[in-house]
């Protein structure tokens, strides 16, 4: 059964099952909750899901290293999305997502990245060639996006096994 850890909840680094972290658009009031579509949809594999969404989100937070509060939030982020085994990320048409767009060239050369960049994106172009040139698994749309996230998880599963044996 999935498991969701969102900020600023702690959490261990436990190999055992599959890691996702949920990267992509969040900009509230802007952004769809995908996240929790996603969850939904993989409710039933056995998986931690890394969803930066904070519930308890407040957008006058000084953005700042020496905001506490800010700056957890930001460690949470990149600690999660370094112990993930993938990364499923969505840029979402009605969002900008700068954070994101960073996040996509970070882990770029990781081989975690499962993308879906849809039209009308503002920097889709660079996304997708970007993706091309590093080889970096793409999806067309929503439904594929869940697909191949599933897929992952079985795979991840599967190799576990095969190791613990």
């Amino acid at each position: 059964m999935v498991k969701v850890i969102k900020p600023p909840q702690r959490f261990s680094c436990q190999k055992k099952i599959p890691r996702l972290f949920l990267a992509g658009s969040i900009e509230m009031g802007f952004a769809d909750n995908w996240q929790g579509k996603i969850v939904s949809e993989i409710s039933n594999l056995d998986c931690v899901v890394f969803n930066p969404r904070r519930a308890e989100w407040d957008s006058t937070w000084v953005q700042s290293i020496d905001n506490l509060v800010f700056r957890k939030q930001v460690e949470w982020e990149l600690r999660a999305l370094e112990i993930a085994d993938f990364i499923a990320m969505y840029f979402d048409p009605m969002t900008k997502a700068p954070v994101s767009l960073l996040e996509f060239g970070l882990f770029l050369r990781s081989r975690k990245l499962i993308v879906l960049c849809p039209e009308g994106f503002w920097r889709k172009g660079n996304v997708d060639i970007v993706c091309k040139r590093y080889r970096v698994k793409t999806v067309k749309n929503f439904e594929e996006f869940t697909r191949e996230i599933k897929r992952k998880i079985v795979t991840v599963q599967r190799a576990r096994i095969q190791d613990s044996e």
